[in-house]
């Protein structure tokens, strides 16, 4: 005997939908890195070794110059500084109700990344755009980045920052009586 054949509809699983606020919060990570690119490209345009607009001194537009090191550095620790700041004062309001750890993770991870891709991107400018180096001083000699701690800055600016506003911000408020 053949039994009948029972058709039973078919339940919808919800879908999975990623929370629109999640999505803005990703941008904390992205936008820093992104602006990294711009950030690689002013160093390169500003520091000596490189295009050396900030000096317009002709003794430091040899990337090969150790006089020419520090100011490099210098210039691209300013850079950090400026973008920890600035996405530490954007980040101000955003760090009250949920999610509120999330976007400081993402915005101290993309400050990393961004600082990251603004060495990296002032060293392929000073390739495309700068002289070619002296093969016979080594490859010491060309536009690098001699103190790799400058690449802390931008995240610890917007650490700090952050830490300041919240701490503003705390101390305002008035005690209820």
């Amino acid at each position: 005997m053949t039994e009948p054949t029972v058709h039973v509809p078919a339940v919808a699983e919800p879908m999975f939908h990623s929370n629109p606020r999640r999505r803005k919060d990703v941008l904390w990570l992205v936008l820093p890195a992104a602006l990294g690119v711009l950030a690689g490209v002013i160093w390169w345009l500003l520091a000596p070794g490189g295009l050396n607009l900030v000096s317009g001194n002709p003794d430091l537009a040899s990337a090969a110059n150790p006089v020419s090191w520090l100011p490099r550095d210098l210039v691209l620790a300013a850079l950090m500084l400026l973008a920890g700041c600035a996405t530490g004062v954007m980040l101000d309001g955003k760090l009250q109700g949920d999610g509120a750890g999330r976007r400081l993770a993402f915005a101290l991870i993309g400050g990393a990344v961004g600082a990251v891709v603004a060495w990296l991107v002032g060293l392929l400018a000073a390739q495309l755009w700068g002289p070619a180096p002296d093969p016979a001083l080594g490859p010491g000699f060309g536009f690098t980045l001699r103190s790799y701690a400058v690449l802390v800055l931008w995240p610890a600016a917007i650490a700090f920052i952050t830490f300041v506003l919240a701490l503003f911000g705390v101390l305002s408020k008035k005690p209820v009586k």
